[in-house]
C-alpha cells in the first residue's frame, strides 16, 4: 500500500494526535452554536487552508455542519501552492496520512477521473500541498468512514475544473469540498473590504473571482457555475482574517467557510 505522510504536521497543525483532536473538538463545539445547522446539510463547502491557529476556527463552522451526515465519498479541490502545472493533478498513492491515521483514496472513481484530458497522475504536486492536508483532519473528525478524491489544482479554466467537478458530484453519499484563504498580505480594514465583496460575489454565485480575492478561485468559480446550474444556496457561515485571530493587522489573510445548500431559497 503505497501512503502519502503527512507533509505539514507539526507545521500548520499539531503533529501529536492527542493536541490535534483537542483542538479541532473544541473548535466543532463553539462553531456548533451558530446557526448554520438550521439550514441542514451542505452540499459542498468552501472552507479556508492556513495553519489551525490562523483559521481553524473558521473551518470548523463548515465541519460543523456536516457532523451528523452520512458521507461516503468526500471530493476535495485545493490550489496548487508548491509545483506549477497545468490541468488537475491526482496522487499516486492508496492513502494520505495525518497523527490520527490513514484517509482511503476512493481509486475506482480515481482511474475514471483520468479519463479526462485535464486530469493527470501528479505526485510531486501532492507531495508538500496544504491546502488538501489541513482539511483531513477535520475530517477524520466529523466522518468515521469515507474515501476521499483529492485533486489539485494548477493552471486551469474554471469551465474544465467545473466538468470534473460535475463527473464526481454524486448523490447524498459525495460531499464537495473547495478549500480556500481568502485575500492576502492586506492592513486589517483594507482585507475586510476586499473579502466582503468577495464574499458577496459567491453569495451572488458569480464566477469572475481572481486569484487575489481568493487562492482557489479557479475551483469556487467552478463551483458556482455548478451551483447556478443545480439552483444551490450560498450561505456564508463564518468569516475572520488572521488579524482576528491572533492580532496583527498589518498584513492579514482572509478566511470564510461558506456552504451549498439543494432546494433552499436563502435568508433574504
Amino acid at each position: 500500500m503505497k501512503i502519502r505522510p503527512a507533509a505539514v504536521a507539526g507545521m500548520f497543525y499539531p503533529d501529536d494526535a492527542s493536541e490535534l483532536s483537542q483542538f479541532i473538538n473544541h473548535a466543532l463545539r463553539v462553531a456548533a452554536h451558530s446557526d448554520g445547522a438550521e439550514y441542514g446539510r451542505p452540499k459542498a463547502l468552501i472552507v479556508p487552508h492556513a495553519g489551525y491557529t490562523y483559521s481553524g476556527l473558521t473551518a470548523a463552522f463548515a465541519y460543523a455542519c456536516i457532523q451528523s451526515a452520512v458521507i461516503k465519498r468526500v471530493v476535495l479541490f485545493g490550489p496548487a501552492h508548491r509545483v506549477p502545472f497545468y490541468g488537475i493533478a491526482l496522487p499516486d498513492c492508496d492513502a494520505f496520512e495525518t497523527p490520527l491515521g490513514q484517509v482511503k483514496l476512493e481509486q475506482t472513481v480515481m482511474y475514471d477521473a483520468l479519463e479526462f484530458p485535464q486530469v493527470s497522475l501528479n505526485a510531486q504536486a501532492h507531495a508538500e500541498e496544504h491546502s488538501l492536508e489541513v482539511q483531513l483532519p477535520f475530517l477524520q473528525t466529523v466522518f468515521n468512514d469515507f474515501e476521499l478524491i483529492p485533486l489539485c489544482v494548477g493552471m486551469a479554466e474554471p469551465e474544465s475544473v467545473a466538468e470534473v467537478m460535475r463527473a464526481l458530484w454524486g448523490g447524498d453519499e459525495t460531499l464537495v469540498v473547495i478549500s480556500s484563504d481568502l485575500s492576502h498580505f492586506h492592513v486589517y480594514e483594507e482585507a475586510r473590504v476586499i473579502d466582503e465583496k468577495s464574499v458577496d460575489a459567491i453569495l451572488a454565485k458569480q464566477s469572475g473571482l481572481r486569484h487575489d480575492q481568493a487562492c482557489g478561485a479557479t475551483a469556487i468559480n467552478a463551483l458556482q457555475l455548478i451551483a447556478c446550474e443545480k439552483n444551490l444556496t450560498p450561505l456564508l457561515l463564518d468569516y475572520r482574517n488572521s488579524g482576528d485571530t491572533v492580532g496583527e493587522k498589518s498584513r492579514v489573510v482572509g478566511y470564510a467557510s461558506l456552504g451549498y445548500y439543494e432546494h433552499r431559497s436563502g435568508r433574504g
